[in-house]
């Protein structure tokens, strides 16, 4: 891999941990039961494609 592409690589993982802490930060915070659901959903979802990308390498 280049230079650039193991930048492009780090800055995809970091955006991936962030979208993570941001899904978690939301579900602790919401009160409405169905939209915390979709934020813990949308954290698991995240974790999984995290997972993917990072065994991938």
């Amino acid at each position: 891999m280049t230079t650039k592409e193991l930048l492009y690589v780090e800055d995809v993982l970091g955006h991936a941990q962030l979208l993570r802490t941001k899904c978690a930060e939301a579900a602790s915070c919401l009160k409405d039961a169905e939209l915390k659901s979709y934020a813990e959903e949308m954290g698991k979802k995240n974790d999984q494609l995290f997972s993917a990308f990072y065994s991938l390498l």
